[in-house]
């Protein structure tokens, strides 16, 4: 499969672009809090630097976004989609993705990456032809679950005594949507 190339995505409250070097203080502000990376599995910041190693590394792969508010042009969390022969935790066939996110503590339970996620939902059926797409959450992270509820993926199987990136073991629970239980979703939501 070719290299995707990350572009500009709208929906009504957000952009959905790719990470800039000039991002890495806004990174950092959310990225440092404990309450969110260790729950998905990754550190927290340790410093603008660290976040701007990040963005150079992790967040240049591509289909990864900055998700920006349109009110406020700041970025204040990140999507992306990871395809079969990339880093990912999903265990995907040929033509399938996996959509991972996060977003800053002051904006949690708006319903903001629900919509960021429907709009790479969109991409990966539309545009990018995936017949399913997967989404993984550790055991605890309710808030991860709920967004994958809300935006129609149904739970598929549970994977236990998963080392974690932070190297502690855990219980993984996998959801996916198909492209026909996207439209459907899509068309009754």
């Amino acid at each position: 499969m070719e290299q995707k190339k990350t572009h500009q995505l709208t929906t009504s409250r957000l952009i959905l672009r790719p990470w800039r070097e000039s991002d890495a203080e806004a990174l950092y502000r959310y990225a440092k809090d404990p309450a969110i990376g260790p729950v998905a599995g990754w550190p927290p910041h340790t410093s603008v630097e660290d976040s701007l190693n990040v963005i150079r590394t992790v967040f240049s792969a591509p289909e990864t976004y900055a998700v920006v508010l349109k009110s406020t042009n700041e970025p204040v969390g990140s999507v992306g989609i990871m395809f079969g022969e990339g880093l990912h935790s999903a265990a995907m066939q040929k033509g399938e993705a996996e959509i991972g996110y996060w977003i800053g503590k002051p904006y949690w339970g708006q319903g903001l990456i629900p919509e960021a996620v429907r709009c790479l939902l969109k991409r990966c059926f539309e545009d990018l032809g995936m017949t399913a797409v997967w989404c993984g959450y550790y055991e605890g992270n309710t808030k991860s679950r709920r967004v994958m509820e809300k935006c129609g993926f149904r739970f598929h199987h549970t994977e236990e005594d998963k080392t974690s990136p932070l190297g502690d073991v855990r219980t993984e629970h996998f959801m996916r949507m198909t492209k026909e239980e996207w439209r459907h979703h899509a068309n009754s939501a």
